[in-house]
């Protein structure tokens, strides 16, 4: 209820310092918006899918349809977007830069250093995910806005397993919002929980529930049955695209141990358009190496880290305009970045 109340003290239109604050009556405008608040009778609008673009594929998450409720979605739509003659809090992050000078690391070098680490046999493998995401949604009367959240999922030892999705705050994306004390994720102050959700135990021998292999060769087998339905399946080689996204789906299931990180940068070294672009900072804050692929209108960027090859991140952008969406080039479309 905290949160709510925050986010309706941010509404409200009256100053602080207002005569009429606290005890006082509205104003003209603030009952307007109240009452709009309160008379709503028209279904949120929730965000819709982009159509199919050239070079994209379906992963993208749209954070507005986890919402747990009507009631969540409204009160953070109107505390992101506002009213149309209100200054907008958009979360909307600006593409990550590559360091200017900075020495691009071949992939053949990190599966070197990725080989290096697993050697090392820890950390190891562990079934569930931290990871915070940006996706771009579409509201039917709204311009397009990013908003983020931050999900934690961890299983106990009798296959049961809690999932807890926060709304991050809009003007601190990259805050993490969650802290993971004792094994349990708890919300901290300044996240919106969209849902807190404790599932039975439950089994399965298909990926990606089932545990990733370590070898290249397997964890191919195992990323196609990912990628593509069975009926499609057929032997041809993941592209680079299907690659990274069934990665992507690999990492919103398990925390990889160095051994699975270094089968998984092995398999990018070995995909195609793959390229190099040097260093970068992440979202959190962390260091890292770039690669992109570039497909017709989107540039997907995986970020490993440096010593290990592990994947902190992946994102993808727009390279050009889409003025039938309201999108411009260098809007981000989606991203990712994944925790221990």
């Amino acid at each position: 209820m905290s949160d709510e109340l925050e986010l309706l003290r941010r509404a409200d239109p009256v100053p602080d310092d207002g005569p009429r604050f606290a005890d006082g009556p509205l104003d003209a405008r603030a009952e307007q918006r109240l009452q709009r608040l309160l008379s709503e009778s028209r279904p949120p609008h929730r965000a819709r899918p982009f159509p199919a673009l050239p070079g994209r594929t379906g992963r993208a998450r749209l954070v507005w349809g986890l919402a747990a409720s009507a009631v969540v979605l409204v009160i953070t739509v109107n505390a992101v977007l506002g009213d149309p003659g209100t200054s907008r809090a958009v979360a909307a992050p600006r593409p990550l830069t590559v360091r200017s000078g900075s020495a691009p690391v071949p992939l053949r070098d990190m599966v070197a250093l990725a080989d290096a680490a697993a050697a090392a046999g820890s950390p190891g493998l562990r079934k569930g995910t931290h990871v915070q995401s940006w996706s771009l949604g579409m509201s039917d009367d709204k311009p397009p806005v990013t908003l983020p959240e931050e999900r934690v999922v961890r299983w106990r030892a009798d296959s049961s397993h809690t999932e807890v999705v926060v709304a991050t705050d809009p003007r601190r994306p990259g805050r993490p919002v969650l802290t993971d004390a004792g094994g349990e994720p708890h919300p901290v102050a300044d996240g919106h929980v969209i849902s807190r959700t404790t599932y039975p135990p439950m089994w399965s021998d298909a990926p990606p529930e089932a545990p990733p292999p370590h070898t290249a060769a397997r964890l191919r087998a195992y990323l196609t049955e990912i990628a593509r339905p069975r009926a499609d399946r057929g032997t041809a080689p993941l592209s680079t695209a299907e690659l990274l996204d069934a990665v992507a789906e690999l990492l919103d299931h398990w925390t990889l141990g160095t051994r699975e990180s270094a089968a998984v940068v092995r398999l990018f070294a070995g995909s195609r358009g793959l390229t190099p672009a040097g260093e970068v900072t992440d979202r959190l804050g962390r260091p890292g190496h770039a690669y992109v692929y570039d497909t017709r209108g989107v540039r997907h960027m995986l970020i490993l880290q440096p010593r290990t090859g592990a994947v902190l991140g992946m994102e993808e952008t727009f390279t050009e305009d889409a003025p039938e969406y309201g999108v411009k080039a260098g809007a981000v479309m989606s991203y990712s970045a994944w925790m221990r």
